[in-house]
């Protein structure tokens, strides 16, 4: 048997929950609950021929239309696999063997699972027990050395965020290192880094189309900076690495505003209905800036979860890296009403 590189070796694996849930209250892994606009399916149905298929993709339609919708310069983003490309490519572009990595923990598995399998030396600062941003413990954390800091926000799984005031004196503070922010949840928060792109050599944003826009399924997201890092950036990228339906169906996404302000407000909705509905049932949660929330059921949150599951209502443990924790996906008021009142039956039995 052939040995792997020493950093497989040590990196942990990452083994997601990902079959069975076709059919189910999907509320475990942050996606829409409805789906994407029905201009994805109209677009793709379109598109879907013999000869289309044949080829390979063409972005250029799908930068000029991205660009115009995200106000920047075609030549400021790229196209990437979801936003699990995106902080690979960022790890694979600006960060050596060994380089000094900083990102939260908890946070996004994959931010640690790209930079620990390109060899990094990661360190991770532990978000305290109210689960908000300790702001001056990570700047502290900060060194001439380090080279990227990556950040979602808000944050996955606390559904904490931080300001701009916070990002400002992040980026301030590490003028040598890539800065990620990583805004997969912005339409739920409204707190967004993407317009200073120009004004700070050291900023990367990502977006994906996975969770606001119904679109997990064909893996397609965005990172952006200025012009002159993303030309090595897409040095470093694969030229045909998103697909081209996944590129039709994000210009169709971006056209249907009103379908995605819908269901941002029955999110937001939802947002306070379940906070509202724990309060009324005793259950400590966190506050949430994104489209899910965290909430402490104790030595019950494995059981509790099952119990959901076998009623088709699919919820996330966190419990493995906070203990007792429960994750909750918002979706439209009915997803939120059959969860709670499923809830509220086990809670109280």
């Amino acid at each position: 048997m052939l040995e792997p590189r020493e950093a497989v070796l040590r990196m942990a694996p990452y083994s997601p929950p990902s079959g069975g849930r076709e059919g189910k209250l999907r509320l475990d892994f942050n996606e829409n609950t409805v789906g994407c606009s029905p201009r994805v399916i109209e677009a793709l149905t379109q598109y879907l021929t013999a000869d289309h298929l044949s080829i390979y993709p063409e972005y250029t339609a799908a930068l000029h239309d991205l660009a115009a919708f995200f106000g920047v310069q075609s030549d400021e983003f790229t196209l990437t696999n979801g936003t699990d490309e995106a902080i690979q490519l960022l790890v694979n572009t600006f960060i050596d063997d060994g380089g000094d990595v900083l990102m939260m923990k908890p946070s996004y598995a994959m931010y640690k699972f790209y930079s620990q399998l390109a060899g990094a030396a990661v360190r991770e600062i532990d978000y305290p027990s109210d689960l908000q941003f300790p702001l001056d413990d990570f700047l502290a954390a900060i060194q001439p050395s380090t080279r990227a800091i990556l950040i979602s926000n808000p944050n996955n799984p606390t559904g904490s965020g931080i300001g701009l005031d916070a990002i400002s004196r992040t980026l301030n503070k590490a003028p040598h290192a890539a800065v990620l922010i990583d805004e997969a949840y912005f339409e739920f928060c409204g707190v967004t880094a993407l317009p200073w792109i120009l004004d700070y050599p050291n900023l990367f944003v990502s977006r994906t189309f996975s969770k606001v826009y119904g679109m997990a399924a064909m893996r397609c997201g965005c990172l952006f900076s200025s012009a002159e890092n993303m030309q090595w950036v897409r040095k470093a990228q694969s030229p045909y690495s998103v697909n081209a339906l996944a590129a039709v169906a994000a210009r169709a996404a971006v056209q249907d505003t009103e379908y995605i302000k819908q269901y941002v407000a029955d999110v937001l909705q939802s947002r306070e209905d379940v906070c509202r509905g724990l309060d009324e049932l005793g259950i400590r949660y966190f506050p949430s800036q994104a489209n899910f929330v965290l909430m402490y059921l104790g030595d019950r949150a494995i059981p509790i979860r099952d119990a959901l599951r076998a009623r088709d209502i699919l919820v996330r443990d966190r419990s493995y890296e906070i203990p007792g924790c429960v994750r909750v996906t918002l979706g439209t008021r009915f997803s939120t009403f059959r969860f709670l009142a499923d809830l509220e039956r086990l809670w109280k039995t």
